[in-house]
């Protein structure tokens, strides 16, 4: 069992939520008090998503610098010393939204999707819950997200959905897309819980990270209810670091509804502890990822 210590991250809030029909944080007022209540149980690393801020359109993304600036700047004095990881997913090739957004508040850590996936749901019924949709993240595109990272002295954490998009990073690291002596330690985010990405399978979890490259930080993203939480502890376990918070669940470990985020890093926190292993502090995070900031 892994002792070292274990960064936590809070993902505050989803890409398409329904802030009408769940408590997930939109303003930049209600960001930085969702960040504070996470800050203060252990998260280190604030992923943050951005909402349009205009009345009944708050369930959409935004790719406002403007917004960025609001947002990043709230949390970041509700939370002195926190690391920003900012969201980069977008369909197609224009990446110019992101872009600017990474531009303006120079996150410590960006998103970096390191592969492309069938974006599949399927109803109960046998219908799917949306169109059949392809996240498309082309070498090229991935390389244009690095190379903006590189510019802006951010480090990437490549989110991997499936087995295969593990392996590719292994490719990016050793055909020089990724910069080690200014993007720190390469970091892995197994996404698991997509329908038609990787299970939320503790089986499948152990066997991932022999496939990450040598001196790499790893981490999971578990998607899901209460079914999540062994999973989990297992990544406690195992030496990864951790990352809830209302973009991933809305349950708690005995399944009852997250209030908010707090409680669900405090839950997360517990997983750590009961693994033997003490929470990171900001500092020893940045440490830990090997970041210059």
């Amino acid at each position: 069992m892994d002792k070292s210590k274990a960064i936590l991250s809070c993902a505050l809030t989803g890409v398409l939520t329904n802030p009408k029909q769940h408590p997930v944080p939109v303003t930049p007022a209600q960001m930085a008090q969702e960040a504070r209540d996470a800050f203060n149980a252990g998260a280190s690393v604030m992923h943050v998503h951005l909402r349009m801020q205009d009345e009944g359109l708050s369930h959409l993304p935004s790719w406002d610098p403007d917004v960025a600036d609001s947002v990043v700047s709230a949390i970041r004095a509700a939370c002195p010393g926190v690391i920003i990881n900012l969201t980069t997913g977008v369909i197609g090739p224009d990446i110019s939204g992101p872009a600017a957004c990474i531009r303006r508040v120079r996150p410590e850590i960006a998103a970096c999707n390191a592969g492309s996936l069938n974006y599949l749901k399927l109803k109960d019924d046998g219908n799917w819950a949306w169109p059949p949709m392809v996240f498309d993240n082309p070498v090229a595109k991935v390389q244009a997200f690095l190379d903006v990272m590189a510019e802006c002295g951010v480090h990437p954490e490549f989110e991997c959905f499936d087995v295969g998009i593990v392996r590719a990073v292994g490719m990016f690291v050793k055909n020089g897309m990724f910069k080690a002596e200014t993007m720190g330690r390469p970091e892995y985010n197994f996404v698991m819980g997509v329908a038609s990405g990787m299970p939320c399978d503790a089986d499948l979890l152990a066997l991932l990270p022999r496939y990450v490259v040598e001196g790499a930080v790893w981490q999971s993203t578990l998607i899901g209810r209460a079914e999540i939480w062994p999973v989990h502890q297992r990544t406690a376990e195992l030496g990864g670091m951790l990352r809830t918070g209302l973009e991933d669940t809305f349950y708690l470990p005995d399944g009852t509804r997250a209030s908010g985020n707090g409680v669900l890093i405090q839950a997360l926190a517990q997983c750590a502890e009961r693994a033997g292993r003490a929470i990171a502090s900001p500092a020893e995070a940045r440490s830990l990822l090997g970041l210059s900031c």
